[in-house]
């Protein structure tokens, strides 16, 4: 008797974590995610970035909702989303730092989009710390400004990609300007360095964003 409810009990506990495994197996799922991880969104805003239908975004986040990954508001007539905690975030890290390690085709994929430009290779985020010390570059956080608004990192200047062209006037040219994004798989700093590149601005990325910032220093405290 004891064997058979210690069976039940192990296939009902696994049956639980199962369920943040299913949230986790939609490409779809986890860009959500992401966007999440840098603010609360609605899901007009979350159609619009992932590229997706609002009924189809819509239908995500009740896979999400039902694992407990998000949680939402309503605003008025908008239903705003967000990670339900910080351990989310970590948890999302944390995945992408398995798949780098075991799956050699994320790397692969992360050179084709780097590979046909001459930038020199991006800025760790401990180079940064030392070379924001050092006061000679300028630092541009390349995101929508509400996701600024939310976090950033210290010392950065808020210019979202979509602003980069009408803003060159504001930066120096007598510094190295940094841009980051949301992390290693956005591609908006890659668009800003580009950009500044071609207008005759010394220009370098971030590898990391805000979220790994964070949790590097979350981890020093």
């Amino acid at each position: 008797m004891f064997e058979h409810d210690t069976r039940a009990w192990k296939d009902a506990i696994y049956s639980q974590f199962a369920r943040i495994g299913k949230a986790l197996s939609s490409p779809k799922r986890l860009e959500i995610l992401e966007l999440l991880s840098q603010g609360p969104k609605t899901v007009e805003t979350l159609a619009r970035e992932t590229e997706a239908s609002v009924a189809n975004v819509s239908q995500h986040l009740q896979v999400l909702l039902q694992a407990r990954m998000v949680r939402f508001e309503k605003q008025g007539t908008y239903a705003v989303y967000q990670l339900s905690s910080g351990t989310t975030n970590k948890l999302l890290l944390l995945f992408e730092d398995l798949g780098e390690e075991i799956l050699a085709e994320i790397n692969q994929l992360r050179e084709e989009l780097t590979n046909n430009t001459d930038f020199p290779e991006p800025l760790s985020l401990e180079e940064l710390e030392t070379r924001l010390s050092s006061g000679d570059i300028t630092l541009i956080d390349v995101r929508p400004k509400e996701e600024y608004d939310v976090s950033h990192i210290p010392g950065a200047i808020s210019i979202p990609i979509t602003e980069l062209q009408t803003k060159l006037s504001s930066l120096p040219r007598d510094k190295e300007i940094v841009s980051y994004c949301r992390g290693p798989y956005c591609v908006y700093a890659i668009k800003a360095t580009e950009v500044l590149s071609m207008k005759g601005f010394k220009a370098l990325r971030l590898q990391e964003g805000v979220r790994e910032w964070n949790e590097r220093h979350s981890t020093d405290c």
